[in-house]
């Protein structure tokens, strides 16, 4: 039985969810739910396109929804909402409110009875599963993540919220200086701003005040106030020319001991490189919407992370090929 998908939302992490099921023999795309206005939109694959608050009149015709919206401002109100009705997946990423997400999800999707699965992506994603592998591994050392080179989805999308903001693309560059100390096994202490700066390239709008909106993107929390941020004002000439690609990547980097006098050092290294932002979360979206139907099917309920699903549930292998192809 193929595993039918709604895809809530059509950005750049929709558009790649599209083309993601189309790479799941096992899954089934079902159809775009968008705000704007349904005609004004032209899907890559021909999928149709609905209105998104007519969603919950497919409730069912579609086993998970995939909500590609922004975590700043959408998701928080989109998933809890969503999950009364659907099983869901999402990428929210603001991590330092991640567990007040995780609480408003759970309660919505526990009462309904249908299963939530959230930030998913490659960080918070893949990168979580590696910090909770190698931690668990070595248990004596330290985690330190570095994010970059690349154009950050959700950071770009807080600075265009911003008023007079028309445009923008945010860069996260990690600091090679701290880069190069981890794997030497140096195990540096690194304040936040010791690790990355930010770099956001902006497109104002016509009036605006630029000093306002630099301002306003340096001090916004969980963000941009506690690192180095610089804010270039371009063209949006410039910026479809030189900033098109949603390049991204990061390393994660676990630093341990092990011995009687932790004499034998260890340095876990994971690490991506991604020419499409936008296209390997839209894939982690996919995989994990596989795990959250099956989950469903055996009666587990409730808001869930990666943390909480068995591996084998993400692919469309099955045990047994599993056992002979990977283990």
């Amino acid at each position: 039985m193929s595993i039918r998908i709604g895809i809530y939302g059509y950005g750049n992490l929709g558009k790649g969810v599209e083309l993601a099921i189309g790479q799941n023999p096992d899954l089934t795309a079902v159809g775009v739910f968008t705000r704007r206005a349904p005609e004004t939109v032209k899907t890559l694959t021909g999928l149709p396109v609905y209105p998104a608050d007519e969603a919950i009149k497919m409730q069912k015709e579609i086993d998970v929804m995939i909500l590609c919206g922004g975590s700043a401002f959408d998701l928080p109100e989109q998933t809890p909402y969503l999950a009364r009705y659907f099983n869901v997946v999402d990428s929210f990423d603001t991590h330092a409110k991640i567990p007040q997400h995780a609480a408003a999800v759970d309660a919505a999707a526990t009462g309904a009875k249908t299963t939530a699965l959230i930030s998913a992506g490659w960080d918070p994603g893949m990168f979580s599963l590696n910090r909770l592998y190698a931690s668990a591994i070595l248990p004596c050392g330290n985690d330190y993540t570095f994010w970059g080179k690349g154009v950050s989805q959700g950071h770009s999308d807080a600075v265009r919220r911003v008023e007079g903001v028309q445009d923008a693309r945010q860069y996260t560059i990690p600091v090679q200086a701290a880069l190069d100390a981890v794997r030497a096994g140096e195990n540096p202490v690194l304040q936040t701003a010791e690790k990355h700066e930010r770099v956001c390239y902006v497109v104002a709008k016509e009036g605006a005040d630029k000093a306002k909106i630099e301002r306003e993107i340096k001090t916004m929390p969980n963000y941009f106030a506690d690192y180095h941020t610089t804010v270039y004002f371009i063209t949006q000439e410039e910026l479809d020319r030189d900033h098109a690609g949603l390049p991204h990547g990061g390393f994660v980097i676990r630093s341990g001991a092990t011995g009687k006098n932790g004499e034998h050092k260890h340095v876990i290294e994971y690490s991506l490189k991604l020419d499409s932002n936008a296209e390997f979360t839209s894939s982690v979206l996919v995989s994990c919407a596989r795990a959250a139907y099956r989950l469903n099917q055996e009666g587990v309920y409730g808001c869930k992370t990666l943390f909480d699903i068995p591996p084998a549930y993400l692919s469309a292998k099955s045990r047994e090929e599993l056992l002979v192809t990977m283990l």
